[in-house]
């Protein structure tokens, strides 16, 4: 039976979609060749709701087969780009040759200049999609995505932070306050316009404290001596697949170069083995947070690369 796409529906396909992700991610071995669910999560109640603000419905698009969703396409937040998870029982150059058209139609990016353009994601050792990418006039857009594995079999050992620095869960009240202008300064260079922009509004943060997979135990802070957040990180356990993606992680820039990340992540990786998962991931575009990862983590990684093209 040939799989026949539709748009993603919100309602129930969210639940169908998140099964169908936990069933392509433990098909593909749990490697990068599917997203997470937890990535879900997070795109839907943040990057498209929050930054994009796009809705799902607008983006996603469904291939069913036999009753079932045999394939998504979506774009980590809003158009421009586009990401394919595939089930291996369904996968086909025929399959995404399609889910490419459709990502062509209804995902590229419009510039200023009248072109269009459109990035896709594929993995490294991915040759079939490299292949039908190339035919349609797509190269390398010279950006990837480190996704580091770490398998939890043996004891993950204490990190423990900088004197003065405490790490646990997440407060809330004023503390929520803080974890949002903490997040302003971390991915915007320390930026207080951004921060104060952050922390006015906590909506944006309530919206990804809804997904379905979010923890406050897994929410984890190191806090200065003065009380403010110093470092962050986000721990997404799925029991289904037993493993933990970690979304997002960063170092506030006036208490960088004291090793609190590693202790962020270590600790949040001894709580989640604990929990019963075996295996985390986390992933890395530049080089500072790759050599952080890969000092967290150890050596095994995928890779996912951008291609694009313009017309």
């Amino acid at each position: 039976m040939k799989p026949t796409m539709r748009p993603y529906a919100g309602g129930d396909d969210e639940w169908r979609v998140r099964a169908f992700l936990r069933a392509a991610y433990l098909a593909h071995g749990r490697h990068a060749r599917s997203w997470h669910v937890a990535r879900f999560d997070y795109t839907r109640w943040h990057v498209a709701l929050n930054v994009a603000q796009v809705r799902l419905e607008d983006v996603a698009f469904l291939w069913e087969a036999d009753g079932d969703v045999s394939a998504l396409l979506l774009p980590d937040g809003g158009p421009g780009e586009a990401h394919l998870s595939v089930h291996p029982r369904w996968g086909s150059t025929g399959l995404e040759a399609e889910m490419l058209e459709v990502a062509e139609s209804r995902l590229a990016g419009l510039r200023d200049d009248g072109t269009r353009r459109l990035v896709v994601w594929a993995a490294a050792d991915d040759r079939e999609r490299q292949a039908l990418l190339t035919s349609r006039g797509y190269g390398r857009a010279g950006v990837a995505e480190h996704v580091w594995r770490r398998r939890l079999v043996e004891p993950v050992a204490v990190v423990p932070p900088a004197a003065g620095y405490v790490v646990r869960s997440l407060g809330d009240g004023l503390e929520l306050l803080e974890r949002c202008y903490a997040s302003g300064l971390g991915f915007h260079d320390g930026d207080p316009l951004q921060a104060v922009e952050n922390r006015d509004d906590p909506t944006w943060y309530r919206n990804i404290q809804t997904a379905p997979l979010y923890r406050r135990d897994l929410d984890l802070v190191a806090v200065a001596p003065d009380g403010a957040i110093a470092a962050f990180a986000t721990f997404w356990l799925d029991d289904v697949t037993r493993s933990v993606y970690v979304e997002p992680v960063a170092t506030v820039p006036a208490h960088r170069r004291r090793g609190l990340a590693r202790a962020v992540l270590t600790e949040g990786l001894r709580r989640v083995r604990r929990m019963g998962a075996d295996l985390a991931t986390v992933g890395g575009y530049a080089e500072g947070a790759n050599a952080l990862y890969r000092s967290v983590m150890g050596d095994d990684h995928d890779v996912v690369e951008a291609w694009s093209r313009s017309w």
